[in-house]
């Protein structure tokens, strides 16, 4: 009954009337946002944070939430019927979804992809619910040793795990871990990096940083990129599919919510890892692997369930250890420190009315999303052909103004103009703005935890290595950043070998 009560009572929470709003408010706006390419629910989430600071914490975050996995929902829409990923984790669903359409099928494509989804969905929110416990309960023996080790290898682990240039993914994440520092030191008192600004003595605030990287830059790079032109959507009919297409996709549904849950669990990791995994898996285990490019179901079936399993399952690193897996539970991280809410170990024993109310809204989410996949098509097709000149300067003003409203200072405007100029550089010369992110919500983790680790082993770094959870963390670390070397050494063994073993080689030696 310890476990049943807090998971009815959240129940409760849910069917508020004002909390169940939310939730269909924020399945909804990420749908649409999921269709609406190039901004995604990072930048959504980024640019609504302010409007989050006059409700509830649970209801902020159960629509912020509802906005991340909505959109994987979204992107699929314009993928099958405009062969646009609106999502970056729709962008495989394009390889067979929009070939499925041309031949007459869009239908049985996106009811194949709502059907996975919202199973991939459910078993991501099982496991969330009967795991993250589990993980709490654990991770209430970490001391500063093991967050230090956490924190270390969750930047290690999303700067060579995410897609891009491992390198440039490095630098963006030193840059966080740089900014993570300026302001007053919270040991001795003595600013850093403040230049004598006193709007800067606190620190620069989280939220500047995201709507300005995430949004602002995010609208300067798409201008400049101009969307393609969207060619006549194909004609959507029989929505459900038959039974051989159910059969067909089931294996494809069953291992895609498998692969996305723990895919979605690694820092790093996320929905658009987990859908470009669930697909080349789906494409290995064919008998005929030629079929996929060509209308496989199988290739619909799989990224799109796994996406929605990974988008659940990556609520765990954030809510039991306070360590967001990807760039958008970075900013759903900093939403909850803005609401006066620690995520962490505690989290489940001091605000289980938030921890539960939100696990059980994405039940009711997902049976939202199921149910307005299908009907609002056309509506969703009708919006994006908004164009992007109309849509730009009213999500800028939106962001602009919400900048100012969080402590009424033109500062954080200019911060925001000043980050939007930066993730638009970043966007340009390819380095992702996710790490940098990331690294700046868990550089003060790091560095914090780090010096009172010190403190407690007395200034002794072997310490870490006697304590067995922060020693198998940092061995792990090791493993992750030492195999890329290893690897490459490795390669490059095999391909001198293979060439010695060559015939026409070893003639002319």
């Amino acid at each position: 009954m310890d476990f049943f009560g807090p998971v009815l009572d959240g129940f409760g929470v849910v069917l508020d009337p004002t909390n169940l709003l939310y939730c269909l408010l924020g399945v909804a706006i990420g749908m649409l946002i999921g269709v609406l390419p190039g901004l995604g629910p990072a930048a959504t989430i980024a640019i609504l944070l302010p409007l989050t600071y006059g409700v509830e914490p649970v209801t902020a975050i159960i629509m912020l939430a509802g906005i991340f996995y909505g959109a994987q929902y979204g992107g699929t829409i314009t993928s099958v019927l405009l062969r646009i990923p609106g999502e970056a984790s729709s962008v495989v669903t394009v390889f067979d979804g929009y070939v499925l359409a041309k031949q007459g099928r869009a239908g049985t494509a996106l009811g194949i992809a709502a059907i996975g989804s919202f199973i991939g969905g459910t078993v991501g929110i099982i496991g969330l619910t009967f795991l993250a416990p589990v993980v709490a309960s654990f991770a209430l023996d970490f001391g500063p040793p093991e967050y230090t080790a956490l924190a270390l290898l969750g930047i290690l682990l999303v700067a060579t795990i995410s897609g891009g240039s491992k390198i440039k993914a490095l630098i963006a994440a030193a840059f966080g871990l740089f900014l993570a520092t300026v302001g007053r030191d919270i040991f001795t008192g003595a600013e850093r990096f403040t230049f004598g600004n006193l709007s800067m003595a606190d620190g620069i605030d989280f939220v500047p940083i995201a709507m300005g990287l995430f949004g602002v830059g995010e609208i300067l790079y798409n201008l400049e990129e101009r969307h393609r032109a969207a060619s006549a959507p194909a004609t959507v009919a029989n929505v459900w599919p038959s039974r051989k297409d159910l059969k067909q996709a089931s294996g494809a549904i069953g291992r895609g919510s498998v692969l996305g849950f723990f895919l979605g669990i690694l820092p790093g990791g996320g929905a658009t890892i987990a859908s470009l995994a669930a697909y080349a898996v789906e494409k290995k285990r064919a008998k005929d692997p030629s079929r996929f490019g060509k209308g496989a179901i199988e290739g619909v079936a799989g990224p799109e369930t796994a996406n929605n399993a990974a988008a659940t399952s990556s609520f765990i690193p954030l809510l039991t250890l306070g360590i967001p897996a990807n760039a958008t539970m970075a900013i759903i991280f900093g939403a909850l420190l803005i609401q006066g809410v620690t995520p962490g170990p505690q989290l489940i024993t001091e605000h289980p009315e938030l921890f539960w109310g939100v696990v059980n809204s994405m039940y009711i989410g997902n049976i939202l999303l199921l149910i307005m996949s299908i009907p609002l098509v056309g509506l969703f097709v009708k919006i994006l052909r908004i164009r992007a000149a109309i849509l730009a300067p009213i999500t800028a003003l939106i962001t602009m103004l919400g900048a100012y409203t969080i402590r009424n200072s033109m500062f954080d405007v200019m911060l925001v103009v000043l980050f939007g100029a930066l993730g638009y550089l970043m966007k340009k010369f390819g380095f992702e703005p996710g790490p940098l992110v990331l690294a700046f919500v868990l550089g003060s983790l790091l560095e914090s935890s780090l010096r009172r680790s010190l403190l407690v082993l007395e200034g002794d770094p072997t310490g870490f290595f006697t304590r067995p959870i922060s020693a198998t963390l940092l061995v792990t670390f090791v493993i992750v950043a030492v195999w890329p070397m290893v690897k490459t050494v490795l390669d490059k063994r095999k391909k001198a070998n293979a060439v010695l073993s060559d015939p026409k080689v070893k003639e002319k030696v």
